[in-house]
């Protein structure tokens, strides 16, 4: 199994407008894919505002690629998402149970 954290930075002031889509769009989904073994989504905290992550347990690579595509080390961000981000982050590890 895979764990994938991905990391967001919103732009300042685009807290509000993200937070909105990662509840409402984002978690569903990742919650929803295929492969997904389990979701663990972190909202900010007050010393870290505009900081959003998940951390994400995948049964294999392979559905981790069917979801992403072969670029799998990139850190994809829906187009939706795009205008409120201004850093994200991606990071592997081999599970660990």
């Amino acid at each position: 199994m895979i764990m994938r954290i991905f990391q967001v930075t919103t732009h300042p002031g685009k807290e509000t407008e993200f937070s909105r889509f990662f509840h409402e769009t984002a978690i569903p989904l990742m919650k929803n894919t295929k492969g997904m073994v389990n979701v663990l989504p972190g909202a900010p905290r007050v010393e870290s505002p505009r900081e959003f992550s998940f951390v994400m347990i995948w049964d294999s690579l392979s559905s981790l690629k069917e979801f992403v595509g072969e670029d799998y080390t990139s850190p994809h961000i829906d187009p939706a998402e795009a205008e409120l981000v201004e850093s994200r982050s991606i990071k592997h590890y081999e599970f660990v149970e």
